[in-house]
């Protein structure tokens, strides 16, 4: 059975000031604090596992028991059909640098092996979300979101972050780094798997 969330605190498992932001603002309307692994000083646990949920599980569980509070984690990547499936589960490490991340590194990259592989357009492509709230007793439950579009060329946008800019969701002329920022909230996803969340644990609380 699933167990249903019945706090005011939550710890974001993540170090990430974009889904912090994000996080955040779909967690105001339940009345709960969110409050990231980064503000705790917690150091970021090796991702180990090649699947979204594996690694979703790691860092969820990993804040859970470090605060022992209700953690959430959000372990999430950009899928090209054309590239079978890559960069998938290593989309952040695609990005590494001995500086930090690079995304408009990653970006690149991301073109360039498609060009090598001569993949045929449109160059579809998906964004995928898992979302795993754990509690400090090793109880966890999982969520799922995604959402379907193709790969465009120069990137396109100043806004989102990590591969928006080269990402235009179906039905869409505007890439996620084009949009509004609540556009684009609405449609990513995070929302499609945060949708699955809140009809699960957070059913009960008041909106």
């Amino acid at each position: 059975m699933m167990r249903a969330f019945d706090g005011d605190k939550l710890v974001l498992a993540s170090h990430n000031k974009g889904k912090l932001r994000e996080i955040a603002e779909l967690m105001e309307p339940f009345g709960i604090e969110v409050i990231s692994a980064g503000e705790l000083g917690f150091e970021e646990p090796e991702e180990t596992e090649d699947t979204f949920a594996g690694n979703a599980r790691i860092k969820a569980h990993f804040a859970a028991k470090s605060s022992g509070l209700p953690a959430l984690s959000d372990d999430s990547g950009l899928a090209v059909d054309g590239l079978d499936g890559a960069p998938g589960v290593y989309s952040a490490d695609w990005a590494e640098t001995p500086n930090g991340r690079d995304f408009a590194m990653a970006m690149q990259k991301v073109w360039d092996r498609l060009e090598e592989t001569n993949a045929a357009e449109p160059r579809t492509a998906r964004f995928c979300c898992t979302l795993c709230l754990a509690w400090p007793d090793g109880h966890d439950e999982i969520f799922e979101g995604t959402v379907e579009g193709r790969i465009v060329w120069p990137a396109r946008g100043p806004h989102g972050f990590g591969y928006d800019p080269m990402f235009l969701p179906d039905g869409e002329t505007e890439t996620f780094g084009e949009m509004d920022h609540a556009r684009k909230q609405a449609m990513s996803h995070r929302a499609d798997a945060f949708h699955k969340l809140v009809s699960g644990p957070f059913k009960d609380l008041n909106t």
